[in-house]
């Protein structure tokens, strides 16, 4: 005979992957829209969740997709709770490719603070006359 399909809420689920610190936090995750079953938007955190789907979390952090291969029973240590999931999130951008903030003037380590005239100077550069 077969195991009958194992279940779980999904904000358990989540607390007990760590995506979320709290079992409130995860709720609040869920009824906000963040979380997705096999590409469906879910805003219950009731919802039961199998093995073999498919969650994508949009954390403060990035995007995490996740393939569910345990339910599980409990809250765990981090590396007990990485079994319960795949991740199949890809690899976050290097640090080349990211998007570069816009040029700051440098100053030379304790220099301080620029003089007022040394800040006129700069301002001239900045503004077309």
């Amino acid at each position: 005979m077969d195991e009958p399909e194992r279940r779980q809420r999904l904000d358990k689920w989540l607390w007990f992957t760590r995506c979320a610190k709290t079992r409130t936090l995860a709720q609040k995750l869920v009824n906000g829209g963040h979380v997705r079953v096999n590409s469906e938007r879910c805003v219950n955190a009731a919802a039961k969740v199998k093995v073999g789907d498919v969650l994508t979390i949009t954390l403060p952090r990035g995007i995490r997709i996740l393939k569910m291969l345990d339910p599980g029973e409990k809250r765990q240590s981090a590396t007990l709770a990485a079994l319960l999931f795949e991740d199949l999130s890809p690899p976050p951008l290097p640090k080349s490719d990211a998007p570069r903030p816009l040029a700051q003037a440098v100053r030379e380590k304790g220099a301080g603070r620029p003089t007022k005239r040394e800040r006129r100077e700069t301002d001239q550069l900045k503004t077309p006359d």
